[in-house]
């Protein structure tokens, strides 16, 4: 049995994690300020620590858990908020990381694994899917943020020895995604389509985006964890899907026959990405094992189940 630090355990993707390592035997501490996450996602056999990752509260939670690997989703999430806010951004996913890092170190910690993003450091790609190679220009806030972390990450490494893997997420989605949030298109379509609202479509909706099942998200992050140390991967499935696309999907399955409501396009969003994955299929032996209708599925039926509609 290990111990586990798991920042934004009680968030959508981390709280799943969480209830991996749990369900695997280890013991397991949660660090959320909850300012996105739920209580109602933390599990009940999980340490759980309402702190924010930029307090120095942290180093007592470091003191007390004495955890042997560290997993870190807390983020601020938010493009649009990013773009509004970018000091609040860089306060949170900079020297948040940063507080983080250095209770790593000072606490010997064995290993981190920071989560990052494939959906915006890279910018509007120049070609497509995009791998690690492809030149880092991102085109909101929130993609400098994510990926300075990766430029703490190698510093740490090379002078220190810090052990650490970097994943560059896609658009997760699946069960407990919030579908009233800003973020997440299949949730906040499957909330309003559930409660007989139009879902809006901003700009023309051929946006593309990489979606991957937040299952197969987990098992990325369990992989990294004993290999692929000092590297960054792209967790992608290879295959860009479009907003009409998903709207169509899940008129479907739902059974909604309203077509979409369309708005102006918003700041910050690039227009096409998706993510070559090869690497981390060489070195970590991953790859996507839920399709996205798949997934689509399953995250429709546990919504039914979940969300209260009126």
């Amino acid at each position: 049995m290990a111990k586990f630090l798991v920042t934004g355990g009680a968030g959508f993707i981390g709280s799943h994690l969480v209830d991996r390592l749990i369900g695997d035997g280890h013991h397991v501490a949660i660090v959320d300020d909850l300012s996105t996450g739920s209580r109602e996602n933390v599990n009940p056999k999980a340490t759980f620590y309402e702190v924010d990752v930029r307090s120095k509260d942290l180093d007592a939670v470091f003191d007390t858990e004495k955890p042997d690997h560290v997993d870190h989703h807390a983020a601020q999430m938010d493009v649009r908020r990013s773009v509004r806010e970018p000091m609040f951004d860089a306060d949170v996913n900079v020297l948040g990381s940063i507080n983080l890092i250095e209770n790593c170190l000072r606490h010997d910690v064995k290993k981190m694994v920071y989560i990052s993003t494939g959906g915006a450091v890279y910018g509007e790609p120049d070609y497509l899917p995009v791998d690690e190679g492809h030149p880092i220009r991102p085109l909101c806030q929130y993609g400098i943020s994510k990926h300075t972390v990766e430029h703490y990450l190698y510093f740490y490494g090379h002078t220190y020895g810090m052990r650490y893997t970097v994943l560059r997420y896609p658009n997760v989605y699946g069960p407990r995604q919030n579908p009233f949030g800003e973020a997440g298109v299949n949730a906040i379509f499957i909330g309003k389509m559930l409660r007989g609202e139009v879902p809006t479509i901003f700009g023309d909706g051929e946006q593309l985006r990489d979606y991957v099942y937040v299952s197969d998200i987990v098992e990325a992050n369990i992989a990294a964890l004993e290999r692929g140390d000092g590297q960054v991967y792209n967790i992608g499935s290879g295959i860009g899907t479009s907003v009409n696309q998903i709207y169509e999907k899940l008129q479907q399955i739902i059974g909604f026959a309203a077509p979409p409501v369309y708005s102006e396009a918003r700041t910050g969003e690039i227009q096409r990405t998706y993510l070559e994955s090869s690497k981390a299929a060489r070195e970590l032996g991953w790859s996507v094992q839920i399709g996205f209708d798949e997934g689509l599925r399953r995250t429709v039926e546990w919504f039914r189940k979940h969300l209260a509609v009126e």
